[in-house]
């Protein structure tokens, strides 16, 4: 049966949590050769109901397989979901008092999926998750929030008007195929600040954030971020600094 479209992330929006400890929070769409508009992949990584072989999430440059070897990051818990959500991963950085959440959802969800992303970005949905004794912030209570996955709004529109609902700021970074023209009209100008995003097609694997997010706990501005991304996209990719650069792009 499929989950009734309703946002996954907005029934906690009053919950106090720790606000001492930064948390981040990646929403991926996983690949889907079935129920997505892409062009097809090979079958066991285009399985968007199979987070193991996943393209996104269990492959070798998948959010899961990739940031369980770096070595700024630790899994400290894996957390099966429901039908929707398929896995979630809670990572606690090496060094720095911050948590990274990353959510694997059902590839034949994706409106979902991104619907829940647009609605955090925008502080319309807003979250909170218990580890440990401590009570973490995530969705819209969360710093930085991301989308890895195809750009269904190429093929589907969403149900809401999304603006920002708490004034407060928040740090994206949307990769998905020529995102910063299709994400834009749905977040807020005023008040997401875009660390990176795309211009054409791209392959959205998580080394990309992955050393986007190792700027942005630095404490570096966009363009330092954004040249973090320039770098690893054009070495996974081996398609040299100046094609990496006109794809990946920050700010408005």
């Amino acid at each position: 049966m499929k989950p009734a479209a309703v946002s996954q992330v907005s029934e906690k929006q009053n919950v106090p949590f720790d606000t001492l400890t930064n948390t981040l929070h990646i929403f991926v769409a996983l690949c889907d050769n079935k129920y997505q508009g892409i062009v097809p992949v090979p079958a066991g990584i285009g399985n968007g109901q199979d987070p193991n072989t996943n393209l996104y999430w269990g492959c070798g440059y998948g959010i899961r397989t990739y940031f369980k070897k770096s070595k700024e990051w630790k899994l400290v818990k894996t957390i099966k979901k429901d039908s929707l959500v398929l896995e979630r991963l809670v990572f606690k950085h090496a060094t720095k008092n911050c948590y990274l959440v990353a959510d694997a959802y059902d590839g034949q969800y994706i409106k979902q999926c991104t619907q829940d992303f647009l609605a955090a970005a925008n502080g319309a949905a807003k979250d909170t998750l218990n580890l440990n004794g401590k009570t973490l912030g995530i969705s819209g209570n969360s710093s930085f929030v991301g989308y890895i996955g195809h750009d269904g709004l190429m093929d589907f529109d969403v149900d809401e008007v999304y603006k920002n609902t708490d004034g407060k700021t928040r740090n994206v970074v949307v990769l998905a195929c020529f995102s910063k023209s299709y994400f834009s009209q749905h977040l807020d100008k005023e008040k997401v600040n875009p660390l990176v995003w795309t211009t054409h097609l791209m392959c959205p694997e998580a080394y990309t954030i992955h050393d986007a997010i190792t700027g942005y706990l630095a404490g570096e501005g966009n363009a330092a971020i954004r040249k973090r991304a320039v770098s690893a996209y054009a070495k996974y990719q081996k398609c040299g600094e100046k094609a990496a650069g006109n794809l990946l792009v920050t700010g408005w």
